[in-house]
């Protein structure tokens, strides 16, 4: 049996973030104004692609992260890089007296600091996946980190960004933490993902106490014009 977190979207969706699930046969994806996660089955047939492409639509970019597999003929790969997976493994986790937590007032802010720092997709109900912390200065949105993916037993940290005028402070490193330490204090093991090749990223977990679990892929591919829908 595989790991929750070898197919962290799918179980996601059929755990703790089912409420959230739109599904399609065996296919289930976040809404798209909130993530653009989606889950496949483990060894998805060619009724799982139908579905899929009914979801998404004809001619529709569809994200399949960490799928590692071959597309169908007709599906075109629009995009295409290798990632890594990190979880906790001895995080010197904490909460951050500066540190506040944002809410649905706030998305105008985050969505306008994630365009400026390119963290990663965040949508306008992004902020619905989970707790999203930030840090103000001068009553400005700084810095920010949250929870996204939510499988049992573990949960995702996303979106740490900083904005160019105040980073080299820490900032990010102690929204990690303090993100990390509501995770645990809720019994859960905190985990993230970035690019394989985003070394600057990778040391700066491994210096934090995360660890290599394992490696994937990110992956976009766009459903065909004409496709069979059952």
């Amino acid at each position: 049996m595989s790991h929750v977190l070898d197919n962290p979207a799918l179980h996601s969706l059929t755990g703790p973030h089912a409420r959230f699930a739109e599904r399609r046969g065996r296919v289930l994806r976040y809404p798209v104004d909130m993530s653009p996660w989606l889950a496949l089955p483990e060894d998805p047939d060619t009724a799982d692609w139908a579905d899929l492409a009914a979801l998404a639509g004809a001619g529709e970019e569809v994200p399949l992260p960490g799928y590692r597999g071959p597309v169908p003929e007709g599906w075109e790969i629009t995009f295409q890089v290798d990632g890594v997976q990190f979880v906790d493994d001895g995080l010197a986790a904490a909460p951050d007296a500066e540190a506040v937590r944002l809410g649905a007032d706030d998305v105008p802010e985050m969505l306008d600091l994630v365009a400026r720092t390119q963290p990663g997709p965040f949508l306008p109900r992004t902020i619905e996946m989970g707790t999203y912390l930030g840090i103000r200065r001068e009553g400005a949105l700084v810095a920010m980190a949250g929870e996204r993916l939510h499988p049992p037993g573990h949960t995702e940290i996303s979106a740490v960004c900083t904005d160019a005028a105040h980073r080299g402070q820490g900032l990010g490193t102690r929204l990690i933490l303090a993100v990390a330490h509501g995770i645990r204090e809720r019994g859960e093991v905190p985990f993230l993902h970035t690019g394989a090749s985003n070394t600057n990223a990778i040391r700066l977990y491994e210096s934090l106490g995360f660890r290599l679990r394992r490696r994937t892929a990110f992956l976009a591919a766009r459903v065909p014009e004409a496709v069979a829908v059952g």
